[in-house]
């Protein structure tokens, strides 16, 4: 600046908030600040005595790095909490993970082998969670989540162990848990029952077949008689099903047909065959078969008729009789339209053989925990199973019961750890029943569930009826898992009966007081006879451990009203219609997860869901829309991304993103996010700049004193508050985001600062034009943060430092302490509102004209443009209103308006006279002063005189 400018300065102040944010290096040093501060207990302090709002955290499993998905659940749950701290909440955040499980255990298996000793597992993956926990809460804190971190639940904690043996016991109590033999899905790499919710689909190619059960020639007549024939043609003749899974073809022990639709017998020349009437044509088809129809019956005709198994010819051991059931469930999309059913691997087949009369201990049940056939199994024991289909079929093709074969990709049960092919199996298991009525005879889990899920708010509300079709069609919970490192299901059981001890209620009672003083290795170390005296002998442990979707699912058990009562109970939640949580967050796959399981576990024990409503976020994806992949090499690792553009890059992406579906992130996404926030932070810095020299104790003003645009500005931020905290309240970000981007880039700097810059820089330091504008700036801005500071944390809490404080009023140390605050009052806003929006389309418009001038070269900047407008009565009114200042807000040297009956007309010419060396206004009378020739004569004033005075812009 050379001394003659020096001569003439404007204010061109700075502020401590940077341009670049550095937000890679800078956010750490804020995380590391929080946590010395206690940054957490001293908002919760602030907000003490104002009602609670509970966002119960759905714990992640304590094994591996955290991925963007992590990123995204916590993100979203914190920008949950802040916003609610904004709304006058006191919003508890308890993070928590979950600690027990298969995963774990495998991770030890590998480290050090298996058939370790129980204790040695449990020690080893107890020391191997804390590691997990610890990296994962590391990586947490990094993306700005705030909450009580030092204090976390974790479902391995002593006492929440024991809080669930409590919770079994009170289910146990009621009468929902019994023992018995169903078929459940089976891992053989897990060597145990899976969860629901630990099912996922994918292809699988397996063999084929159609296979024909011999007619028993005893039950000759009784089969004649059925199809209204005196007897049947001298041949053979056969029955025919249609499998996928010709591996349960040796567990066969009945077949299921069709009440009420019509079976045929067919000749085909050298045998008959039954098969269902509508599916004869192509059947036959298939086999390559010539045929016609002798007789048609009802399937219920056929009940109880037998024939014999396929492999009947070939081992004595297989020379057994299937009798036909009939079941609903049977369909004609595909097959034959007769089911084989092996009760020891189907759901469908296992309730059709008891409901006619099979006992549990007459079920074929070949297939050990390991998938590989037992040894008594005739011709296959001792082959794994899927191996051992190629056989199976060779072996029907032998005997002659094989009709057809070939391969077919279908979509097939997985387990989603291994990734492996997993069965339905027969087994020995500990469930809660769905609809077995309570010992209170009151309503079935199942139809409780379902109430309650008609009580419950969805975000988004297609959820609700995703969840209750899970609910209205699911088996009962197979609650028991084989394993070790779990909470034991810890019943003392009858040696010979298998029953829970008479006093079990009491027992888990007194069990689970040990286990809160030593955790679930209390239970292994208990000797029966500690508990049981001289019974002892008569009893033994029950040695599965629980589904750890029980952990979680009863977190509203053993953390909101145990570990954690103090901070996130509230005494509406245990009235009768209270819920224990307002709010779960999750993915959506947690329909078939955390929900679910939390639904069933509060129906049991309290007879209601413990949340007010469920929110569900769409999973991750590339700019393709191709799943996260290390093999595909697109993943986004938030470590990374936190590491190289800030963690904030990250949140705003959260924020600005639709996450009611997929999310789509990429290097390029975020490369726009990364814009997005510059122009954010320009924004905050421009107003942090332009109020380093105002203090709100002395400089405060009276709305009545400012300019009319002024006003107008404020009165636009508190109609953009009422929305951002509607949508806020409504779990909305991305439209708050989207009106908070628009605001910054457009309200504000298309328009009103861009207005306000000449009378920031130019009027005099002190005058009262320059303080009014700043004084709407300092409401603007202290909201605008709070808007901000639910995704924007640490730029928020960053540049709430460097806003000017009132030292009357109490000072917040953080801006994560404070609430939405109020506008002061705009006199007559709805008409201020609609005059300056009207103005603004007009802007627009002028704004265009000179573009089209410039470029042409006929001016350079707006400045030097003078302005003709030409307008009707009722926009002429409202420009006229703006006398003077009219050239302010069109930012031109000259603005005159004109009466038109023809539309809106810009005309625009170059200024002629000299351009101001200070406000770069070309007006005529610069030069007037000889003492002055570079300035006007309003610089001259705001210098050196009164200064100028400005009633609207």
């Amino acid at each position: 600046m050379s001394e003659k400018e020096n001569n003439y300065p404007v204010n061109l102040l700075d502020t401590a908030f940077p341009m670049r944010g550095d937000l890679a290096k800078r956010e750490p040093l804020w995380v590391a600040q929080w946590q010395k501060n206690k940054l957490y207990e001293k908002i919760r302090a602030a907000h003490a005595g104002q009602p609670k709002f509970i966002l119960h955290d759905g714990p992640p499993y304590a094994n591996g790095d955290i991925h963007i998905g992590h990123a995204v659940n916590k993100i979203l749950k914190d920008m949950i909490v802040k916003s609610r701290w904004l709304m006058g909440f006191d919003s508890a955040y308890v993070p928590g993970w979950d600690c027990h499980g298969m995963p774990i255990e495998i991770q030890i298996e590998k480290q050090f082998g298996k058939n370790l000793p129980t204790a040695e597992v449990q020690a080893k993956a107890r020391a191997y969670a804390q590691v997990q926990v610890d990296k994962q809460k590391k990586d947490f804190e990094r993306l700005g989540v705030l909450g009580d971190w030092n204090n976390p639940y974790l479902t391995m904690n002593y006492r929440n162990e024991a809080d669930e043996i409590r919770a079994l016991g009170k289910i146990w109590e009621k009468g929902y848990v019994f023992r018995g033999l169903k078929p459940v899905n089976w891992c053989f790499d897990c060597g145990s029952a899976l969860a629901e919710a630990e099912v996922e689909y994918q292809d699988k190619t397996d063999p084929t077949v159609d296979v024909g059960f011999a007619f028993d020639d005893a039950q000759r007549p009784q089969l004649a008689k059925a199809f209204g024939l005196a007897e049947l043609p001298n041949k053979p003749g056969q029955i025919v099903i249609w499998t996928t899974t010709p591996w349960t073809i040796p567990a066969n022990q009945a077949m299921n047909v069709h009440p009420e639709l019509t079976y045929a017998l067919v000749d085909v020349g050298d045998k008959l065959l039954i098969l269902a009437k509508d599916r004869v044509e192509t059947c036959l088809q298939d086999y390559g078969l010539e045929g016609k129809v002798i007789a048609t019956c009802l399937g219920g005709k056929l009940a109880n008729i037998s024939f014999w198994h396929p492999l009947a010819s070939l081992h004595e051991g297989y020379k057994r009789l299937s009798p036909i059931y009939v079941a609903e469930y049977v369909t004609l999309d595909t097959g034959t339209g007769i089911v084989h059913s092996a009760p020891a691997y189907g759901e469908e087949d296992f309730k059709s053989c008891k409901a006619n009369g099979l006992i549990d201990k007459d079920i074929l049940n070949p297939v050990m925990g390991n998938g590989v056939y037992a040894s008594w199994l005739p011709l296959f024991a001792n082959e794994y199973i899927w191996k051992a289909n190629p056989k199976i079929v060779e072996a029907m093709r032998e005997a002659g019961s094989l009709l057809r074969d070939k391969t077919y990709t279908h979509s097939y049960m997985h387990c989603w750890r291994h990734k492996s092919p997993i069965i339905y199996r027969a087994t020995s298991q500990w469930f809660a029943s769905m609809d077995k009525k309570p010992s209170d005879g009151k309503a079935s889990l199942r139809e409780t569930a379902l109430a309650g899920i008609d009580n419950t708010d969805f975000f988004p509300a297609w959820g609700k009826q995703r969840l209750h079709s899970m609910i209205a069609n699911r088996p009962d919970w197979t609650l028991s898992r084989q394993r070790q490192w779990g909470v034991p299901m810890a019943f003392f059981v009858h040696k010979e009966t298998g029953d829970p001890h008479p006093r079990t209620v009491e027992l888990l009672k007194e069990i689970a007081k040990r286990v809160e003083k030593g955790g679930i290795e209390a239970w292994q170390q208990l000797e029966v006879s500690e508990l049981l005296g001289n019974e002892a002998a008569q009893y033994e442990k029950n040695r599965d451990t629980l589904d750890v979707w029980f952990d979680s699912g009863t977190t509203h058990w053993h953390v909101i009203r145990g570990s954690h009562r103090d901070e996130l109970l509230t005494a509406e939640a245990e009235t009768p219609a209270g819920r224990f949580a307002d709010l779960y967050l999750e993915g959506s796959d947690q329909h078939r997860g955390w929900f679910h399981s939390s639904l069933l576990t509060g129906a049991m024990l309290d007879g209601k869901p413990p949340y007010k409503a469920l929110l569900t976020h769409g999973f991750t994806v590339d700019g393709q829309g191709r799943k996260m992949s290390k093999s595909v090499g697109n993943v986004i690792a938030p470590q990374q991304v936190a590491d190289k553009l800030g963690a904030e890059i990250i949140r705003l992406w959260v924020a600005s993103t639709d996450y009611s579906g997929e999310m789509t992130i990429s290097d390029e996404i975020l490369k726009r996010v990364t814009e997005s926030y510059r122009r954010i932070r320009n924004t905050l810095r421009f107003l942090l700049a332009n109020l380093s020299d105002f203090d709100p104790a002395k400089h405060a003003m009276p709305t009545d004193q400012w300019l009319e645009i002024d006003r107008y500005a404020v009165a636009l931020a508190n109609q953009l508050q009422s929305d951002i905290e509607a949508h806020y309240k409504a779990y909305e970000f991305h439209p708050a985001v989207a009106r908070m981007l628009t605001f910054c880039s457009e309200d504000l700097g298309g328009f009103y600062l861009d207005i306000l810059k000449d009378r920031l820089y130019t009027s005099a330091p002190d005058s009262a034009d320059r303080r009014a504008a700043q004084n709407a700036l300092f409401h603007i801005t202290r909201n605008l943060l709070k808007w901000l500071s639910p995704f924007l944390s640490f730029t928020a809490e960053e540049a709430w430092q460097d806003l000017p404080k009132d030292p009357s009023k109490k000072l917040s140390e953080s801006i994560f302490m404070e609430e939405f605050g109020t506008f002061p009052e705009i006199t007559n806003s709805d008409e201020l509102l609609g005059k300056w929006n009207r103005i603004r389309e007009i802007r627009s418009e002028v704004t265009k004209a000179i573009e089209v001038e410039r470029e042409a070269g006929n001016v350079g900047s707006s400045l030097q443009a003078e302005l003709t407008i030409k307008l009707g009565d009722a926009d002429f009114a409202i420009l006229h209103s703006l006398e003077n200042d009219l050239r302010f807000v069109t930012i031109t040297s000259s603005a005159n308006i004109e009466l038109s009956n023809d539309g809106l007309e810009v005309l625009v010419r170059g200024s002629q006279y000299k351009k101001c060396g200070r406000c770069w206004h070309h007006t005529k009378d610069v030069g007037s002063n000889a003492d002055h020739p570079d300035l006007c004569g309003r610089c001259i004033s705001n210098l050196f005189g009164d200064g100028d005075h400005r009633l609207f812009a």
